[in-house]
Order: structure tokens, then C-alpha cells, then sequence
């Protein structure tokens, strides 16, 4: 019997090798696209946990979170990213996802986010703990803080099997020249970034550097920290959304992410499970193609 892994890496190098059409494939199983460095397939819509997943541990806190993940893994998804700088999110994620009985299905992400070699093996220690995992899917360096010495960590971890795989993160287009530089002189399988249908920086250097680097590419942020959906309150959806099989405008910001050539998930936060329903619709159907993700971009400016 495949495991979910192989299962998985079959289904994205058969949607690689085009031996599968898109809208025959993505009738009935999530739109995946696949890690570079492996091959193996990930669901294109993943979940953040940044403000959301931190909160206590009253049973009524963390129902509504339960049922947000109960619709992200009905619904195919499998990527959950969290870091220590969000408070109670890895707990809460490890224990909520425990309670689902889900961790078979997780790929679990993470960062380090502090100073010094052995503050980062502590921190990293404490993150396996929390989120339940004895094998890390992906290790982060967030933000870039201290890089130069957790990404030997990573490596020796990587090495012994402790992590799969290894990357770097930033929010900031401040340090978008100092994140192309270690793209550029380290091996990597994930960079994480701030990418969206207005604030598309990204698109000038770091995605075209991900797509000939071979590195898979997680997108944060993908509806601007929430600041997209004022823009459209109000206004209806176009028509011709519904030929990329866009039924909301969560999806329509969504799809236009995940359509991107070099972008391998979006990890959209959410606490309301009906919002997390609709955003895992974005991985499902057809995306669109590089004239119609401009016509988009055109459709919100003229709005």
C-alpha cells in the first residue's frame, strides 16, 4: 500500500509530466505542485498560524480552531506553518491536531528564531515538542535572524534525519536584497515570502531567483495581512472568475498567488472555519494562465 508521501510524490510527477490533465486531476483530488529538490507534491493551499492559533487553553478558545483544521484536512491540505514568534500557536497546533488524530497526514513547518547555536537547538527542541513531530518536515530560519548560524543546525539536523527539509523566511521587503544574497550562495529547499495580487515585489527578484535556484517557495501574507478584502467589500466578484473556478474573493487572491510559475503554496490564517473552508476551494479546479492572472491584477486596480 502507498504511504501519503509516495502517494503524493506519484501525483506530482505524473501533474509534472503532464500525464494527468489539470481539470481531470483537480476534479478530485486538491491542485497539488511539487518540492523541487525532491519532487514530492504539496497541496498548493497551505495554513499559517500567525495571530490566529495564539490563544489559551480553554476548550471554547480553541473550538472554533479545531473546526478550522477539521475543514483544512477534509478538504486535502496538509502544510501547517507556525514559529515561536507566535505565542501558543506550535502548542496549540500540535495538541489540536493530536485531538484530530491528523498527524499522519501534517507536514509540519516551523523556524528558529533566535540568537546563538545552542539558543536555536533549545528553541527547535521546544518546537518538535510542542507541535508533536519526531521528524520536522521543514526548518526555517525566520526572518533571517542569525542565518550564518542556524543553517549548519539545519544541515546536521537535516543530515540525520531530524528535518526533511530547510529554508528561510522573511516578511520584509526591506530584506529582500540580503534574502537573494543567501539564496544565492546556499543551498536551500523553501523560501517563504510576502507575495499578493497588489504588493508584488517579489515577482522582480526572488521569484525568478526561487524558479532557477530550484527552490520550492511558501507565500505568506497572501490577502496583505487581511488589508485586500476593505478593497472589495461590497463589490462583486467578475463573471469571468468562474472560469478559473473562483467562487469568492478569498479565492480569486488566492489562485492569483498559487498561479504564479514559481510559487509552490500559499499559507493563508484564519480562525473562522467557514473562511477556512472557502479558502482551501482557491486548490481546487483550474488556475489561471499568465493572461488572465493580468487581468486580475488590472480588474482590483480599476476597482
Amino acid at each position: 500500500m502507498l504511504t501519503r508521501r509516495e502517494l503524493l510524490l506519484a501525483t506530482g510527477s505524473m501533474l509534472a509530466l503532464g500525464a494527468i490533465p489539470w481539470a481531470f486531476a483537480a476534479a478530485r483530488v486538491p491542485i497539488h505542485k511539487p518540492i523541487p529538490s525532491s519532487s514530492e507534491a504539496l497541496p498548493v493551499i497551505g495554513m499559517g498560524t500567525w495571530q490566529t492559533f495564539h490563544v489559551g487553553r480553554d476548550p471554547a478558545e480553541r473550538a472554533p480552531l479545531r473546526e478550522v483544521l477539521r475543514a483544512f484536512f477534509d478538504r486535502g491540505g496538509t502544510l501547517i506553518d507556525s514559529s515561536p514568534m507566535y505565542a501558543e500557536a506550535e502548542q496549540v497546533t500540535g495538541d489540536l491536531v493530536a485531538d484530530l488524530g491528523e498527524h499522519e497526514r501534517l507536514f509540519s513547518a516551523t523556524k528558529v528564531w533566535t540568537y546563538g547555536r545552542e539558543a536555536g537547538i533549545e528553541q527547535m527542541q521546544r518546537s518538535f515538542q510542542r507541535m508533536r513531530v519526531e521528524q520536522m518536515d521543514l526548518m526555517q530560519v525566520h526572518n533571517l535572524r542569525d542565518w550564518q548560524v542556524h543553517l549548519p543546525t539545519l544541515r546536521e539536523w537535516q543530515a540525520q534525519g531530524k528535518i526533511r527539509y530547510i529554508g528561510i523566511t522573511t516578511s520584509n521587503p526591506n530584506q529582500y536584497e540580503d534574502f537573494a544574497a543567501v539564496m544565492r550562495s546556499e543551498k536551500l529547499d523553501f523560501v517563504q515570502l510576502n507575495y499578493d495580487i497588489t504588493t508584488r515585489g517579489a515577482e522582480d527578484v526572488l521569484l525568478p531567483l526561487a524558479a532557477d535556484r530550484g527552490v520550492a517557495v511558501l507565500v505568506n501574507r497572501p490577502f496583505g495581512g487581511g488589508g485586500l478584502f476593505p478593497k472589495v467589500r461590497g463589490k462583486e466578484l467578475p463573471a469571468w472568475a468562474a472560469d478559473f473556478d473562483c467562487s469568492s474573493w478569498a479565492q480569486f487572491f488566492l489562485k492569483f498567488v498559487v498561479s504564479h510559475p514559481a510559487v509552490t503554496c500559499a499559507i493563508p490564517a484564519t480562525s473562522n472555519p467557514k473562511h477556512a473552508m472557502d479558502n482551501m476551494g482557491a486548490g481546487f479546479g483550474l488556475l489561471p494562465d499568465a493572461g488572465t492572472r493580468a487581468r486580475m491584477a488590472r480588474h482590483l486596480a480599476e476597482i
